[in-house]
Parts: C-alpha cells; sequence; structure tokens
C-alpha cells in the first residue's frame, strides 16, 4: 500500500507560478513511476506530467510543455511538479498517482495509488 498526500494547490493570477508536492508513504517509493493528472469541473480526469521511478525519464502533456516541470527526490519520498506562466485552463484538482514499473504511462487506469488531490485556481 502506498499513501500520497498533494499539497501546494492554492489561487493565483494567470501568468503566476506554484510548485504542488506529492509525499508519498507506506511502500518503496522508488520502485514506482509517478504522474500528476487534472480534473477541472465537468471534464474528464487527464494526464500531465510523469516521471519514471529513477527520474530520468519525464513526460509531458502538449497542453503544459515548456510552463510546468516535473522532479523526485526519492530520499525524500516527494515528487514536485514546479508550475509556471500558469493559464485560467489551469484551473483544475491536480492528483498525484503511483504505477509500480519503470515508466510513467499516461493511461490513468494503470496506476495503482492516487492522493485525494489539491486545488489549483488560476483567476484571468
Amino acid at each position: 500500500q502506498v499513501q500520497l498526500v498533494e499539497s501546494g494547490g492554492g489561487l493565483v493570477q494567470a501568468g503566476g507560478s506554484l510548485r504542488l508536492s506529492c509525499a508519498a508513504s507506506g511502500r518503496t517509493f522508488s520502485n514506482y513511476a509517478m504522474a500528476w493528472f487534472r480534473q477541472a469541473p465537468g471534464k474528464e480526469r487527464e494526464f500531465v506530467a510523469g516521471i519514471s521511478w529513477g527520474g530520468g525519464g519525464k513526460y509531458y502533456a502538449d497542453s503544459v510543455k515548456g510552463r510546468f516541470t516535473i522532479s523526485r527526490d526519492n530520499p525524500k519520498n516527494t515528487v514536485y511538479l514546479q508550475m509556471s506562466s500558469l493559464k485560467p485552463e489551469d484551473t483544475a484538482v491536480y492528483y498525484c498517482a503511483a504505477e509500480r514499473g519503470v515508466v510513467a504511462p499516461i493511461d490513468l487506469g494503470k496506476y495503482d495509488y492516487w492522493g485525494q488531490g489539491t486545488q489549483v485556481t488560476v483567476s484571468s
């Protein structure tokens, strides 16, 4: 079992920045690929960014490429999402997810564990 707790969400103006954190506990964190997903009201949950278990592979949705950066600190059992140049369309609940494997798939059905989510609201 892996427990995931997100933090760092909030209200920010367009063009601003936020850093989300996801703290993991339970099984060996470094055995899991990690990802961030988001879900806006009335929309399906979508892949935002993923990182391989060693941190060498990083993957981004086209909508956030060049603005968001995913990273992980395995000794601290934490994965981060640095978000810059935020847009109102980035407004959503952001979820952290873990998948026991090397790479981070974009298919949310492949993930084994999920956090409760943290709200990000970008005002125009």
